[in-house]
Order: C-alpha cells, then sequence, then structure tokens
C-alpha cells in the first residue's frame, strides 16, 4: 500500500508540472492575438484617415490588402489558440478521470485500513503481535511496522484530500477553459465577418482602379524617379561614409592593407554585436504602423506586368507619428532631397539604419542616440488622403538587407 501511496505522489506532482506547461503556451497565443489585434486596430485607423475622399485610390488598397493580411493572421492564431485549448481541456478531463480512479482506490484503502484498525483496536491486540514476536529485532520492526502504519493512515488522508483538491481545480480549469474557447470562437466569427467584407471591397477597388491604368502608371513612374533620386542620395551618402572611415583608418595604421584594416573602434564593436544579437527582436522605427510597401522586387498591386523594386521597406502609420531609432548609435547624416523631405542616417557599428520623408527633425548629426529615441516627425500628405508613410533602410556595411526579418512581429 505504501508503493502505492509513493507512485500518486509521483504522479501528482508529474500532473502539476504538465499543466502550468499547457498554460503558457495558450497564454502566448493571447499575448500574440492581442498584439495582431492591435495592428488591426491601427490599420483600421489609417484606413479610416483616407475616408475623406470616397474614391478608390492605391494608397487605400494598399492599407486594405495590408489590413487583410493582418485579419487572416488573426484568425489563424485564433484558429491555433482554440485547437490548443481543445488539447488543454481534453488533457485536463483525461487527468481529471485518472485522479478520480485514484481517489477511489485511495478511499477504498483507508476503508480497508479503518476496518483493520477497528478489529485490532484494543491495547492488548496491539501488544500481543508486539511480545509474539520470535526476537528482539522481529519485535522492534513490529513496533516500527504500527508506527508507519499510523502514520500512514494519516498520510492517507492528506492524499485523499489533495487529490480531491486536485480534482476541483481541474474541473474549474476546464471549465475555465471552455468559456475562453467560446469567447475566442465568437471573436473569430465576427473577425471572418469583417474579412469576408473587406475582401469583397478590396476586389471592387481592383476593379475600379483597374480602369484608371493610364493615370495610375503616371503616378507610378513619377513615385518610382522619386525614389530612384532619393536612394541613389543614400546610395552616395553611405558609401562616402565608408570611405571617410577607411581613410581614417588607413592613415592611422599606414602599413597594413586597406582590405584587411577594421575601421570600428572597440564601442562600435560591441553596438555591432549587440545589434547582430537582437536580430528579429528590434523595434519598430514607428510606435505604430503597417507595411505596405515590402523590400525587394514585387508584382504592382494592380497590374501583373509591372514589378516594383523596393530597396527598403515602407511603413504607413497614423498622422502625426514621429520616426525613432530602432537602436542605439550615432547619427551621421541628415540631408534634404527636394520630394522626398529629410532623411536622417544612424550608424550601428557595422549597421546603418535610414528613415526617410521626415518633415520635424529631433536630432542633428553627430549626436549619440538611444534605442526609440524620437528622430523625426513623419511627413503627413494631406493633399494624398493623409498618407503618413516612413522609408525604412537598414544596412550591413555596403550591403542593404530587409529590414522586416530584423524588426519585432509585433
Amino acid at each position: 500500500m505504501m508503493k502505492r501511496y509513493y507512485l500518486y505522489t509521483v504522479i501528482f506532482f508529474v500532473s502539476l508540472v504538465v499543466f502550468p506547461l499547457s498554460a503558457q503556451s495558450i497564454k502566448q497565443l493571447q499575448n500574440e492575438r492581442k498584439a495582431i489585434q492591435q495592428k488591426v486596430q491601427t490599420t483600421n485607423k489609417i484606413l479610416s484617415e483616407t475616408q475623406k475622399n470616397q474614391k478608390s485610390s492605391l494608397n487605400k488598397l494598399n492599407i486594405l490588402s495590408a489590413t487583410i493580411q493582418e485579419q487572416k493572421t488573426l484568425i489563424s492564431t485564433m484558429n491555433r489558440e482554440i485547437n490548443e485549448l481543445d488539447e488543454e481541456i481534453r488533457d485536463l478531463n483525461m487527468q481529471r478521470t485518472e485522479l478520480e480512479k485514484q481517489l477511489e482506490t485511495l478511499k477504498a484503502d483507508y476503508a480497508r485500513m479503518i476496518q483493520e484498525a477497528y478489529i485490532n483496536r484494543s491495547f492488548y491486540n496491539k501488544m500481543m503481535f508486539l511480545f509474539s514476536a520470535q526476537s528482539f529485532d522481529q519485535s522492534f520492526r513490529r513496533l516500527r511496522y504500527l508506527q508507519e502504519y499510523s502514520s500512514y493512515r494519516k498520510e492517507q488522508v492528506k492524499e485523499i484530500e489533495r487529490v480531491t483538491a486536485e480534482i476541483d481545480e481541474r474541473s474549474k480549469a476546464a471549465e475555465q477553459h471552455r468559456l475562453a474557447k467560446l469567447s475566442v470562437v465568437q471573436e473569430k466569427e465576427q473577425e471572418s465577418r469583417k474579412l469576408a467584407q473587406n475582401q469583397q471591397t478590396e476586389r471592387k477597388m481592383l476593379n475600379d482602379l483597374k480602369k484608371k491604368e493610364k493615370t495610375l502608371r503616371a503616378e507610378l513612374k513619377k513615385q518610382q524617379q522619386k525614389a530612384a533620386e532619393l536612394n541613389k542620395k543614400i546610395d552616395k551618402m553611405v558609401a562616402d561614409q565608408i570611405k571617410k572611415e577607411q581613410d581614417k583608418a588607413n592613415k592611422n595604421a599606414p602599413q597594413t592593407p586597406a582590405a584587411s584594416i577594421n575601421t570600428l573602434t572597440k564601442e562600435e564593436k560591441l553596438i555591432s554585436g549587440n545589434f547582430e544579437s537582437n536580430k528579429g527582436r528590434l523595434p519598430w522605427p514607428v510606435e505604430r504602423g503597417v507595411i505596405v510597401g515590402k523590400y525587394g522586387v514585387h508584382k504592382h498591386s494592380v497590374f501583373n506586368t509591372v514589378t516594383v523594386n523596393n530597396q527598403g521597406i515602407y511603413i504607413q502609420s497614423p498622422a502625426n507619428t514621429e520616426a525613432r531609432a530602432i537602436f542605439e548609435g550615432e547619427v551621421t547624416s541628415c540631408f534634404l532631397v527636394p520630394g522626398n523631405n529629410w532623411t536622417v542616417i544612424v550608424k550601428h557599428g557595422n549597421y546603418r539604419t535610414v528613415y526617410a520623408n521626415l518633415t520635424q527633425m529631433y536630432v542633428k548629426e553627430g549626436d549619440k542616440i538611444k534605442t526609440k529615441q524620437r528622430i523625426g516627425k513623419i511627413y503627413t500628405d494631406d493633399d494624398n488622403e493623409n498618407k503618413t508613410e516612413l522609408y525604412f533602410q537598414l544596412w550591413k556595411g555596403k550591403e542593404k538587407l530587409n529590414p522586416e526579418p530584423w524588426i519585432a512581429k509585433s
């Protein structure tokens, strides 16, 4: 019986370990869902700022497409959370069933012990049990048995109480999970209806814009020319900075071949290493925003025969949003490009980040800045549906990188 008691104790503590792990997974999914819901709220706010003009536009289409993508991600996360809750409810019910079986056995064992204790309840019987031993050692062992038996009875009572409490806890947890699942299912149904409405609006908007092909192509050509001019200026600024750093290193170490010179100081090496180790966890360059233009070569959102080559990402935000540094570093350039507003370059060791389309500047060249420090206010185009868009680039040395995998997902 005592071996059985120890086995039940092990099962009890194993169940305590497994239960919090599953709960932690559900908590992570809940946090992920809330973060995506905040993103959807942001895209809806941005979209509402464009509603002054009821006509379809490429800007509206891009924001709506971003909203739809976030909604799909949200629904996928909800499905994962529902599945996790279903699995947890099954596990809790299985654990409760096993605990109920365990409780029945414990009660049966305890009933037998009570019955035996009643039969052998007299002091005379206990003394006869001790003195009938064939040796002193056997008598001592019998005495220890009686003591342990009494202790075991007390522990059995505690174990029955503990298992009963555990059954109650599992029942309450299963009910809480059932209610949580019901809430998520209802939210998912609401979001699915909104998604269907947005997809219908997107199709209508797409058809409307295809009828304006000539106007849109002219607008796209103008935007591409502005982007090319800005990218050319950024490329030159970065190249000039790197050359300046190499020339300085060559001057300090004239006997060393230029290719082998490390232009970073100890502090810059540390910053560069920290920057790299935080890949995927770096904060966004805006507090709230949505990516409407991804890095690299893509098909145009309206015309399949037209491709767009973005050398950074375009992030739209609500009006009056400010750009902020994604990591500590030094401001190495602040320059104005007509038609593209102000651009700031921040150096983070061997990495550089670029923040373009700013109107109000909060930093100047040579400033040491901290993570999330405000850099400038993003330009809001009142004549273009209050479009507030940051152009953001990431460099490593002379190479441009896709910034998206470096910044946090939520």
